[in-house]
């Protein structure tokens, strides 16, 4: 979605960019109104009118 690395995306949450929630099998979680803003503000990944809910 974001067509960047996932490190990238690791990143992002260390910095506080977007913010995610762990889950009990390690995975994270992000916000769907956080990705959306950020694909839209930066630019970067698909556009947000090609992502299925």
């Amino acid at each position: 979605m974001f067509r960047v690395h996932p490190k990238t995306v690791s990143r992002w949450v260390s910095s506080g960019k977007l913010s995610a929630v762990r889950t009990l099998g390690g995975h994270r979680r992000y916000r769907a109104s956080e990705v959306y803003a950020l694909l839209d503000e930066s630019g970067i990944g698909a556009p947000v009118d090609t992502i299925a809910p």
